[in-house]
């Protein structure tokens, strides 16, 4: 009975909307790659959504270890995990662990492609998140960590139906540029609690608006990409009016989140929004891509 409290526990602490929120750049790699759709390959993709959301876990999990355990230590911040403070860090490390066990164990036996491919994204994280390293407090290179994790993970993707090639790796530089974006914008959200602990993010080193201007641009050359990538027929053409319709309204919000100030409910509605932004075009690339 207490094992079974403890694994419900565990699962709580699975940040649900965050990993399933980044399922989207392994999926439209998957419908990329995928070509003619049949029972054998539907079957693949389902094994390969199992391995890529225990990845996922994995990641936000040993995130979570890793301010548990900065958290009891002697001389670690007191800034406990809210979903995660009332479990034991072994516990939740073991549990990490198995995920990252269970996820590479599954992608070796789908390919040995996609295990060096998952097992990059898995070092990454740990390279970003472990107390020892702490790439989270590395200016810029936190944001290159997002940005190569997040190629990564769309190619993933991709290489379960199809070696890597040019056209995968054009329509990933969209999902990296996706995912170093969002990074900047978080860390000025966090600032106050980072400042706190004495952390040493971008938000930090620079300053708030720098930092958040950084995100703007990072955005607008997403958006840039995504246009590119339909110009040239990388995706569906028609797809060219995402970019063009979406991309005057994130700046606007973008101003209207700067002159009502960076605090931390501004950033968190701000980002709410464009992560709505980020929902639609993944949905609008993914039915481009299945019902071409």
């Amino acid at each position: 009975m207490r094992g079974t409290w403890q694994l419900a526990r565990l699962f709580r602490c699975i940040r649900w909307v965050d990993v399933l929120i980044l399922q989207g750049a392994p999926i439209l790699g998957v419908a990329s790659s995928i070509g003619i759709i049949t029972t054998a390959k539907l079957k693949a993709s389902l094994l390969f959504g199992s391995a890529s959301f225990l990845l996922v876990t994995h990641i936000f999990t040993f995130n979570d270890w890793a301010e548990l355990a900065e958290t009891i230590s002697e001389s670690g911040p007191a800034r406990p995990p809210a979903n995660c403070g009332k479990i034991p860090p072994h516990s939740l490390l073991f549990f990490s662990l198995s995920n990252l066990a269970t996820s590479l164990l599954l992608f070796l036996f789908l390919s040995s492609r996609l295990f060096f491919l998952a097992a990059p994204i898995a070092a990454l994280g740990i390279f970003y998140s472990h107390p020892s390293l702490n790439a989270k407090s590395m200016p810029i290179v936190s944001t290159l960590l997002h940005f190569i994790g997040g190629l990564l993970y769309f190619l993933l993707g991709y290489a379960l139906f199809s070696a890597i090639d040019r056209h995968g790796l054009c329509i990933g530089l969209f999902f990296g540029l996706t995912f170093a974006a969002g990074h900047p914008v978080q860390e000025v959200r966090d600032f106050l609690e980072d400042r706190q602990v004495g952390a040493t993010t971008n938000a930090i080193v620079f300053g708030l608006r720098p930092t958040f201007f950084v995100g703007v641009i990072l955005f607008t050359l997403e958006y840039l990409c995504l246009f590119a990538l339909a110009w040239l027929g990388l995706i569906p053409r028609f797809l060219i009016a995402l970019p063009i319709v979406l991309c005057p309204i994130h700046i606007w919000w973008s101003v209207l989140t700067l002159r009502s100030g960076l605090t931390c409910e501004n950033i968190t509605r701000f980002q709410s929004r464009y992560r709505l932004f980020y929902v639609l075009t993944g949905l609008g690339i993914l039915a481009a891509l299945l019902f071409r």
